[in-house]
């Protein structure tokens, strides 16, 4: 099974081991100052050409930021589909900000050419609405005379997974300043990709995506530009499953 991960710029290094079946990417989101906060040029219209006509690309951003980009995914010829909320149990904030910033964006978007119906789609649902019995052996004192009581549930069952989802972040653990939880990402990549297909992470950072694709049995191929970082992601993954050894790049 492929699982490798390259040091380089991904406009590169990326396209000759496409196509994916997904593609996945947390970019710099260019809201900052810091220096490596900058959106890189180019990448979306390169991604897009490396993507099958049934795969999508979910992407990480802000509000501000999908904005300020949000012409480019036109021009590539891609549309979007759908977003979801990142909720997490701290967040950050910027001097211009009256809120206090605890969500993220992921957003989906998939190729012009090819009908919704046809993108791959694996719909994700939840046990919270499970059929259940409830049972009253007690009066509750603040509902007067009502008699001891038992009713079914008939509207249970699994349900449609939430576009809002909550997740801790991984700032205890992590080892990327904007990695995601891998659980997050694994519903990302069970929802939109094939079990075995693959998954491109262009902007790999910690490798939290690997790791995701190694728990839901898809292939995974990454790339980070950052030397230092490409080596502990390696190290993460690896602890998890071996890299194919011949595809990787030190």
């Amino acid at each position: 099974m492929t699982f490798a991960l390259m040091t380089g710029d991904c406009r590169d290094l990326m396209p000759a081991h496409g196509p994916f079946d997904m593609i996945l990417a947390d970019p710099p989101y260019g809201d900052t100052s810091l220096a490596w906060d900058r959106r890189v040029d180019g990448w979306i219209s390169i991604a897009r050409h490396t993507l099958r006509p049934t795969g999508s690309m979910w992407i990480f951003g802000s509000l501000r930021s999908f904005m300020g980009t949000a012409d480019r995914f036109s021009d590539a010829g891609l549309r979007l589909a759908q977003e979801i909320v990142w909720e997490k149990q701290n967040g950050s904030s910027f001097h211009a900000d009256r809120f206090k910033r605890v969500h993220e964006l992921a957003v989906q978007f998939y190729p012009v050419a090819t009908p919704w119906r046809d993108i791959y789609n694996d719909v994700q649902t939840t046990p919270d609405a499970a059929a259940r019995t409830i049972r009253r052996k007690h009066r509750p004192p603040h509902t007067g005379h009502i008699d001891a009581s038992l009713y079914v549930s008939h509207d249970g069952g699994p349900r449609l997974m939430r576009s809002v989802i909550y997740a801790r972040n991984a700032h205890s653990r992590a080892i990327h300043p904007t990695e995601k939880p891998v659980g997050l990402l694994e519903i990302l990549i069970r929802t939109s990709c094939p079990e075995g297909g693959l998954v491109g992470d262009w902007f790999a950072g910690s490798g939290a995506a690997g790791e995701a694709c190694r728990m839901s049995g898809r292939r995974y191929f990454g790339c980070e530009i950052d030397a230092d970082m490409a080596g502990k992601a390696r190290a993460r993954i690896a602890a998890v499953l071996p890299f194919d050894c011949g595809k990787a790049t030190p």
